[in-house]
């Protein structure tokens, strides 16, 4: 009998346990359990794979995490919190407790919220998840709200919390530099705390990135194995902390950065804290891409289901000189390869102080009548006769100390008013405060005075050649002066929504430095982002692999450029960088005078040959498959369309050696029981390869693959070091 009670009572608490709070949110793949019974701490029980009712229902009898999800300062001070108070009495501890949850059904998405309060103060926060039905992603982020008589002040106040059960657990993260961004680091998680950050201000993804990765089978590997995935979409400084101490869990916590940030908040006032996206796969790293990918393009990408046009950009062609005859040549040569836009890059502006080169005229958003008598208009007139688009490069958020903008508003610029400013790029440059109303202004009419005087412009690069150097806002008053940070990027977002909202067809670039706006805070009013000014295309492999972890190929502008190229000095082959173009969005930055006949119809087939694959590299699922970072000495990928009836494969070498002996590559993602034709794109060779044209299964592509060779066969004059390949399957 004694037996049956027991079962009997272990029954009824699990019959009893949805009624005391307990929240399922889920996706078609993946499950987020809570515990929200009311009056209670919100706790996490379970992130990952999805759950049947079944398993959620007995979940508490399998070992959880059981944690705090929201952990607040104060009732537990040895661990780290997610959020922390100074409440108008002074105190510094927080509580928080259930008060009440809801559910509501967006379309394609649901949200749930649940509202926390704390017992002894009107203090309250709501902890929001958003979970999409037709990609697997849910969106977590908090609203802090004040109803205090008076001020409180936020010190920390995380977007999301995270426990990740301890085992063989890696993380893997971006880092980088100027012309470096974006490359892979794979580490295990240890002990002791873990932070990747940012404090630029501006430009938060050229050195790290706020998206991570964590394998939880130990080192990372492409397409197997249990891997989190983690993206703060936030276009300013943030942290991302793994604290690893003496429990049987790692805890992620990831947020804006809270350093000289401190937030205060008044009374009635709300916060509403960014979005950290949540996705889970066992399909490697890769399956975590293909998620984020999907999520990009579907909702936080503008125009992400549209294809992007194929670009020719004048900065490494001319620099800062232009003129209209150059501009007309090189819109007639881009037109004559296949191209469908041109880009006017830097120094088309500045009347009284010409932009010649980078220390003047920043803000004065004027066409130098000497270098374009015709204006724009004339420039777009241009474009037209040569059946092509055309776009400009502006970097609106900046000026310089010598421009007719900073003589007539010294007071528009970040800076501390005891102190004479820090000055970037040339020598002279100035960031401007977006946080005051009238920038804002200025900058949403310098774009609409363009668009308003040339609405045929089709396309806009927009730079950010700075960081946050003078903290110190003349706007924000005195006792808001650690808030600078967070109201610039307020300030920013609503620059471009109110752009966005006008202009909604207009395509922009967000380019920073090269990569330094790679982020999905920033990507909802942008089509795309600028991977690195270094266009060198070995080095590109490295920085778009680790970008493609994060960001679908639709987004990443990859462009052919000149040898020696202008960043390394390295001289590549043409093919090459053709190959290493094509996996991403195809453009140019070259002067095309400059190039040989042979040069141009190898760049024109090129062109041609990528309008068939587009829309598979664009809109398809990516699948990495060998990683330059192995040190294998080659580095390999495709696309596989949706329904895997076609797909593009890309070998590229990446060390040349004698006697060298290179892994056979297998092919991931096919239709295993279809047919596939091979077709090489780009061919150099004087012979075709030995499987051109020939039929192979699915199944033996990924069980087997095909055997590259490790050099081109071409006239003997022609031989290098280099060989690259890429390959067109479709399914019959």
């Amino acid at each position: 009998m004694k037996r049956k009670s027991i079962v009997a009572l272990i029954t009824l608490v699990a019959a009893l346990y949805p009624a005391f709070g307990q929240i399922h949110i889920s996706t078609s793949g993946m499950s987020l359990l809570l515990d929200a019974e009311k009056g209670c701490n919100l706790k996490i029980l379970y992130f990952g794979d999805r759950l049947s009712s079944s398993d959620a229902e007995n979940i508490m009898f399998s070992g959880t995490a059981d944690r705090n999800a929201y952990p607040p300062y104060g009732l537990d001070c040895p661990s780290e919190a997610a959020l922390a108070v100074i409440h108008s009495d002074g105190s510094l501890a927080t509580e928080l407790k259930v008060e009440d949850t809801s559910t509501a059904d967006n379309g394609n998405s649901s949200v749930t919220k649940i509202r926390l309060k704390d017992p002894e103060y009107p203090f309250y926060v709501t902890v929001c998840y958003r979970a999409y039905k037709d990609v697997d992603m849910i969106e977590t982020w908090t609203e802090i709200e004040n109803r205090e008589k008076k001020s409180v002040v936020l010190t920390e106040f995380a977007s999301g919390f995270l426990p990740i059960r301890r085992g063989n657990v890696w993380l893997c993260h971006l880092h980088g530099a100027w012309a470096n961004e974006g490359n892979v680091v794979q580490e295990p998680v240890l002990p002791g705390m873990k932070i990747i950050k940012n404090k630029d201000g501006v430009r938060n993804s050229q050195t790290s990135h706020a998206e991570v990765m964590f394998s939880l089978d130990g080192k990372p590997m492409e397409n197997s194995g249990r891997v989190i995935g983690a993206a703060l979409c936030y276009s300013g400084n943030y942290e991302l902390k793994i604290d690893t101490g003496d429990t049987d869990w790692h805890f992620f916590f990831a947020g804006i950065n809270p350093d000289n940030s401190s937030l205060k908040l008044a009374p009635k006032e709300v916060f509403k804290t960014p979005e950290l996206a949540l996705t889970y796969s066992d399909e490697g790293l890769s399956g975590v891409s293909r998620n984020f990918h999907k999520w990009a393009r579907n909702y936080r990408l503008a125009h992400g289901n549209t294809l992007r046009k194929i670009l020719l950009n004048s900065w490494e062609g001319v620099y800062f000189d232009i003129d209209e005859n150059k501009m007309d040549r090189m819109m007639a040569d881009i037109a004559s390869m296949g191209g469908e836009l041109f880009v006017m890059d830097d120094g088309w502006f500045g009347v009284k102080y010409p932009r010649n080169q980078d220390d003047c005229a920043l803000g004065d958003w004027v066409v130098d009548s000497k270098k374009l008598p015709g204006g724009i208009s004339g420039l777009i007139g241009m474009a037209k006769k040569h059946g092509i688009d055309f776009g400009i490069w502006i970097e609106p958020e900046m000026t310089n100390k010598i421009s007719e903008l900073y003589e007539t508003h010294p007071d528009w610029i970040l800076k501390s008013p005891l102190r004479e400013p820090v000055y970037g790029r040339g020598g002279t440059q100035l960031v401007l405060d977006l946080a005051n109303p009238e920038v804002q202004d200025f900058i949403v009419g310098t774009v609409d005075a363009l668009m308003t005087e040339n609405p045929d412009i089709d396309y806009i690069k927009w730079d950010a050649n700075m960081s946050v150097m003078n903290h110190g806002s003349q706007y924000l008053p005195d006792d808001r002066q650690s808030e600078m940070y967070i109201e610039y990027h307020r300030g920013f977002e609503k620059i471009c929504s109110r752009i966005r909202t006008k202009y909604p067809d207009l395509t922009i670039q967000a380019c920073a430095s090269g990569g330094g706006r790679a982020n999905y805070g920033v990507l909802p009013w942008f089509d795309e982002f600028w991977v690195s000014d270094n266009t060198d295309a070995l080095q590109r492999i490295y920085m778009q692999w680790g970008a493609s972890y994060f960001f679908p190929a639709i987004a990443m502008a990859s462009h052919i450029s000149a040898v020696p190229n202008h960043q390394t000095y390295r001289t590549v082959p043409l093919k090459y960088r053709i190959d290493v173009a094509m996996s991403g969005r195809l453009g140019m930055e070259i002067q095309p005078r400059n190039m040989t006949e042979e040069e141009i119809d190898l760049c024109r087939n090129a062109i041609a040959e990528y309008k068939i694959i587009r829309p598979v590299v664009q809109f398809g699922d990516i699948y990495r498959l060998v990683s330059p970072y192995d040190g294998l000495g080659l580095a390999s990928m495709m696309y596989c369309s949706p329904d895997k009836d076609k797909a593009v494969f890309y070998w590229w070498k990446t060390e040349h050696f004698r006697d060298e002996h290179l892994p056979r590559v297998r092919m991931a993602g096919l239709d295993p029981d279809a047919e596939y034709s091979i077709q090489e794109l780009n061919r150099i060779d004087t012979v075709p390869l030995p499987f051109e044209g020939k039929t192979f299964s699915g199944r033996f592509l990924m069980e087997t693959g095909l055997e590259i060779p490790y050099t081109h066969t071409v006239a003997s004059e022609d031989r290098n070091d280099w060989s690259s390949r890429v390959l067109y399957l479709v399914a019959k």
